[in-house]
């Protein structure tokens, strides 16, 4: 970008960092943005697809929930300090840091052996993933403002759906193939993220080039950080382990009492921090942007938490291969786009944002209830319309949160705003995973267990019991012998679900019924967490969008809504 240009951009009084910039600058800026986007939202959908191969191949269908968690955990804490030291020190060198992290941590991952190695190199990876998104939103905040910035929606829309519908489709496509260029096909899920992390490097370090209102540079606040992780990794880790150690156990309530040590320090960190905390306590005394924090995170204990066990549903009780179960997921991508779009048209013409909350938060609560009532013999595009009414209503959310949080704070907060909301929606996605997958391991093996004693009183039963001990495929015989002992048959599809489709149908029900009696808990525990987020919307209140450059101390007031609705 020419001296002109980035000079024209300095706004007077601390306005928007880019109220100057043209259209084609912006668009410009977008570009290298795009790219950082579409590697953090391609690896967000490709995964899903993909984790029942890995884990089925690595051994520990069980211990998938940890491969998610491990990537979540390290994601959700570093997001606010990349916001901070991106407000002192400059988004650019830290947007290129986070890409640069996250192509290691891919290529790392493709080498996995063992799920704890996986999750090991799932957890580099999302020290990058933290800044990938949070940090391109915070720099659509320093150019453009509220109002105007519904109109650029279009092209990230283009981003989140292409790599929406290509993440599931890629993920299915390479983890049904036993191996490409002599690599098992599952790494490629990994792999495929660094020619485009390479390729994003080059744009950003190109393209990225406008001149950023920073913030009073002072101390980084790393014991905030620390206890950050003190507060937060002990309770997301009992949230994963509890089902085993038992929520009673000397183990949970060492956990506890070190994340609440935790939480107690962290505020105590922030306190004396002041204006150097990465998170500022004062941000919390605006009731608005407090209460959009709660909504937040519990939008993404229903997002990452209850929509992951979707590709579950369709593999494991379907019997769908990876790639059809990527194809089946796609109207939900399509809820989600068009749920977006509309929000995002309207909004740029209107400039109300609540009734598109409400809107989203009803059909995410609606859509999670009716999918507690699918089971084995659901027809699939029943299934695939329930999908369909949650992925809209996430798409009349996410967008027109993330325009209200970046609008009530100041814009010198714009990083600490942006970064915060990120922050909390992913502290409530890794406890939504966490517990949920918690929940599904908990119930399933009694589950099978109650299905197997029913339907062992049946001839057919009986019949299949004798067929499959003699079977010439040693994984089936193997559980077939494991049920006539009472051993340990349920344990060993909890660590490979690919028996499933070897059995025969009289063997195979119970645990498909066992599997879906599960997962109808998980998803009435789904909807009565989207319900929560559907009160708080419905008493959120509403401020005005700003339509043209402020002073960077200025913000909407709240006593300034434009109404309830």
């Amino acid at each position: 970008m020419s001296d002109k240009s980035t000079t024209t951009s300095r706004a007077e009084g601390g306005a928007f960092t880019g109220a100057s910039l043209t259209h084609r600058q912006i668009l410009t800026i977008m570009g290298g943005l795009m790219i950082g986007m579409f590697l953090a939202a391609l690896d967000q959908t490709i995964v899903s697809t993909a984790i029942r191969t890995i884990a089925d191949d690595l051994n520990g269908y069980s211990l998938q929930a940890w491969v998610t968690t491990a990537y979540l955990i390290t994601a959700t804490i570093v997001t606010p300090l990349y916001g901070k030291l991106s407000d002192m020190y400059g988004r650019k060198p830290f947007f290129m840091l986070a890409i640069s992290i996250f192509v290691v941590g891919s290529l790392l991952c493709s080498t996995a052996t063992s799920m704890y190695e996986l999750a090991s190199f799932r957890a580099l990876q999302g020290l990058g993933a933290g800044g990938l998104m949070s940090l391109a939103l915070t720099i659509i905040g320093d150019i453009v403002p509220p109002r105007e910035r519904a109109k650029y929606q279009g092209y990230f829309l283009a981003v989140f759906g292409t790599s929406s519908v290509l993440g599931p489709v890629l993920g299915g496509l390479f983890a049904g193939q036993d191996s490409i260029l002599f690599v098992s096909g599952w790494r490629w899920v990994f792999l495929v993220n660094v020619p485009i992390g390479l390729i994003a490097l080059a744009v950003v370090f190109r393209v990225l080039n406008y001149e950023q209102r920073k913030g009073t540079k002072g101390r980084i606040d790393w014991w905030g950080a620390i206890a950050l992780s003190v507060a937060v990794v002990p309770l997301l880790i009992v949230a994963e382990q509890g089902r085993e150690w038992g929520w009673g156990s000397v183990s949970a309530i060492v956990c506890y009492v070190v994340g609440v040590i935790g939480i107690g320090l962290f505020v105590t960190v922030e306190n004396y921090m002041g204006e150097s905390a990465i998170i500022p306590l004062r941000v919390f005394k605006n009731r608005v942007f407090a209460q959009g924090i709660v909504i937040s995170m519990v939008v993404g204990m229903v997002m990452f938490g209850g929509i992951s066990m979707l590709p579950q549903y369709f593999q494991v009780i379907r019997g769908s291969s990876p790639t059809i179960a990527g194809l089946q997921m796609l109207p939900m991508v399509l809820g989600l786009m068009t749920g977006s779009i509309f929000s995002g048209q309207l909004i740029s013409r209107h400039g109300r944002y609540k009734i598109f909350t409400i809107i989203g938060a009803v059909m995410m609560t609606v859509g999670a209830f009716a999918l507690h009532y699918v089971s084995p013999a659901t027809p699939i595009y029943v299934v695939m319309v329930y999908a369909l009414i949650v992925g809209f209503g996430l798409g009349n959310l996410l967008q027109p949160m993330t325009l209200a949080m970046q609008n009530v704070l100041p814009m010198k907060d714009m990083g600490v705003s942006t970064s915060s909301a990120t922050f909390f929606r992913q502290i409530g996605g890794t406890l939504g995973v966490a517990v949920f997958f918690s929940v599904l391991f908990s119930l399933m093996g009694p589950k099978i267990s109650d299905n197997f004693t029913a339907a062992s009183a049946t001839p057919e039963f009986r019949q299949s019991v004798q067929q499959a001990a003699t079977s010439s495929d040693p994984q089936v015989a193997g559980f077939a012998k494991g049920l006539t002992s009472g051993g340990g048959s349920t344990g060993s599809v909890l660590n490979d679900t690919s028996v499933i489709s070897k059995l025969p149908d009289a063997l195979a029900g119970p645990i498909k019924q066992g599997f879906a009696d599960s997962m109808d808990v998980v998803f009435l525990s789904v909807s009565g967490v989207a319900l929560i987020a559907l009160l708080g919307v419905l008493t959120w209140t509403e401020l005005p969008l700003r339509t043209r450059p402020t002073s960077g101390d200025d913000a909407p007031s709240v006593a300034e809504p434009t109404g309830a609705v």
